[in-house]
């Protein structure tokens, strides 16, 4: 069953030089218990586009110029402040990507995990501390009845990432946008927390939108893959179908650019180029200024995301050409 549905999503940057378009017509779906990845170099456009889910925009300059994301039955964008509050933490959870940025340092962990407990639900600051112990128990954090009374600077950037999590579901949300959970973790602490995604969500069916740069995290956790670049997706898919058969030009370059597929003793393939600054966005397909197999085509008019088959779409229109000549 469908719990989000995302249609034209357009998010604009006012500045002195104008109106900047960071997220152009975004489109995905997610059904129940299922973790969609959006992946993508940073700066492409995957923490705007999720945050403006919410409309938790990072910057006051930031405007939703279009669009819609039905959660529920409900179009997010057009519900008033007062009916987001009451969503943002109990039917829809975030995990930020930087939980030193959006802990609390003057209030203990143990009260930043039963805040929303004590706010959504009217349960009262004894019960609240008591279901927030046992949260820090189920995200792993050790001995949660004392470590509840810390304070963010006390516990390591994993435990930090663990409470975030913690007050993210304290409420038992439908869906979690989760950005760059293992980001600046070493390897062992980001397969902790993707397993306890995945239980998470096999215990209640959550539905998670996991923002990411790192193809190992998509290969590991996900279940479906968009892939966005410059404010667009170029590419969505099944993980497993796109891993094993991308179809767009930059989808491959990714994949290709990942530690594991280097050759032993060779240097490892990279992107030429940069992202485009918003404010000089290619015509055309916004990838073709970095990629192999452009031609004048590439740089007409708009290219839209359209089906290559009943679950893989790609931006690309000599897909069939590139995928011939692979």
């Amino acid at each position: 069953m469908s719990i989000l549905e995302v249609s034209g999503l357009c998010v604009d940057f006012m500045t002195p030089a104008g109106r900047q378009r960071a997220v152009d017509g975004v489109a995905f779906g997610l059904d129940e218990g299922e973790v969609l990845g959006i992946v993508g170099e940073s700066g492409s456009g995957k923490t705007v586009a999720c945050r403006s889910i919410l409309r938790l925009l990072p910057s006051e300059r930031a405007r939703i110029a279009g669009g819609c994301a039905t959660f529920e039955g409900q179009d997010l964008l057009q519900l008033d402040e007062r009916a987001m509050r009451e969503l943002r933490g109990s039917r829809i959870g975030m995990i930020f990507q930087n939980p030193s940025s959006h802990l609390d340092p003057l209030m203990t962990v143990g009260r930043q995990v039963a805040e929303p407990l004590i706010y959504h639900q009217g349960q009262s600051a004894n019960d609240a501390r008591k279901k927030a112990i046992d949260l820090l128990r189920l995200v792993g954090i050790p001995d949660p009845a004392r470590n509840a009374d810390a304070f963010p600077h006390q516990f390591s950037g994993g435990m930090r990432q663990r409470a975030m999590i913690a007050a993210a579901i304290a409420c038992e949300p439908r869906l979690l946008i989760a950005d760059e959970p293992t980001t600046a973790l070493d390897v062992t602490v980001q397969a902790q927390i993707l397993r306890l995604l995945l239980r998470l969500r096999d215990r209640t069916g959550l539905a998670i939108v996991l923002v990411t740069h790192d193809l190992g995290v998509i290969a590991t956790a996900c279940d479906s893959v968009a892939v966005m670049y410059a404010g667009r997706i170029m590419e969505r898919a099944p993980k497993a179908e796109l891993l094993r058969r991308p179809l767009h030009p930059y989808t491959q370059a990714l994949i290709r650019s990942r530690p594991t597929q280097a050759a032993h003793g060779r240097e490892l393939p990279a992107i030429e180029g940069q992202l485009p600054p918003l404010d000089n966005l290619p015509d055309g397909c916004r990838f073709h200024p970095r990629c192999v197999h452009a031609a004048p085509v590439c740089r007409e008019g708009g290219v839209p995301l359209e089906p290559a088959t009943a679950a893989h779409a790609t931006a690309c229109v000599r897909w069939r050409e590139v995928m011939a000549a692979l």
